[in-house]
């Protein structure tokens, strides 16, 4: 009896011990919880001028580093040893880094690209060998859609350590089409129908203006290049119209191609 007695008088000592600390950590929790929901709700409406994914973002990793600390005080109201709590989910920290290097990589450079834009949704970009239209950039990865219809999937990390050309940040595109020409062709001449018929094109931006140039001298010819802009995504279409009306243009004025040239040696061997 005595002992039951023992055991009654420590369970009410715990009781009137923990009791009070279980009873403000739960208040604590829940008007915790509360406010960090009401701390997430204000931060997206504040990042609502910011990119979508950005402003999402940053809503869902304050609202888990706030929760993660709201725990950590609940648990030292109780009466739990966070410092050894804290450093055990710090040594989970580093393990889980090192084991996602190239994941966290990538996360970072979603974050750089979000915050800095080299380039943003609508664009057309080329990076790592790649090219095509921007459909979505994601925290981990890129997605680009090509004119043939296939997918490309950029890692983050790697396109914002890598060389990145934005093809319409300008808003303009440049089409230019090669051609090798019969080197009697009178340039003026080429020029006087040429630039005419591309400014013709619907497409063709006035400015800068389109422009016939040589662009190299081979035996019996040389390269000439028409060059037109038109606007970003435009150059498509006005590329093969402009391709079809050239060739029709050169035909009709009688612009032929470079004649092969052929030299002959002749040796004379000693008796």
């Amino acid at each position: 009896m005595n002992q039951v007695a023992t055991y009654a008088q420590q369970l009410q000592s715990l009781v009137v011990l923990y009791l009070p600390r279980v009873f403000m950590a739960g208040v604590a929790l829940v008007v915790g919880w509360w406010l960090i929901g009401w701390a997430s709700r204000l931060i997206a409406a504040a990042t609502t001028r910011l990119d979508v994914s950005l402003a999402s973002f940053l809503t869902s990793l304050v609202n888990i580093v706030l929760k993660v600390l709201l725990l950590i005080t609940v648990a030292g109201m109780v009466g739990f040893e966070t410092t050894s709590f804290v450093a055990i989910l710090g040594a989970a920290g580093l393990a889980v880094g090192l084991a996602l290097q190239g994941t966290l990589a990538n996360f970072a450079g979603g974050v750089l690209i979000l915050i800095f834009k080299p380039y943003v949704v609508g664009d057309t970009i080329e990076s790592q060998g790649k090219s095509g239209e921007v459909r979505e950039i994601q925290i981990f990865n890129t997605i680009l859609v090509t004119p043939q219809g296939d997918t490309i999937i950029l890692p983050n990390g790697a396109t914002s350590n890598n060389v990145i050309v934005n093809k319409t940040a300008q808003n303009k595109a440049l089409v230019e089409i090669v051609a090798d020409l019969d080197n009697a062709t009178n340039l003026d001449d080429l020029r006087g129908w040429a630039i005419p018929l591309m400014q013709a094109d619907e497409q063709v931006l006035a400015t800068p203006a389109p422009q016939v140039v040589v662009t190299g001298l081979k035996p019996g010819g040389m390269t000439v290049a028409f060059r037109a802009y038109t606007a970003a995504g435009h150059n498509g279409g006005a590329q093969g119209r402009l391709i079809e009306q050239l060739q029709r243009g050169l035909a009709q004025q009688g612009v032929g191609s470079p004649v092969p040239v052929q030299h002959s040696y002749v040796r004379t061997l000693p008796n």
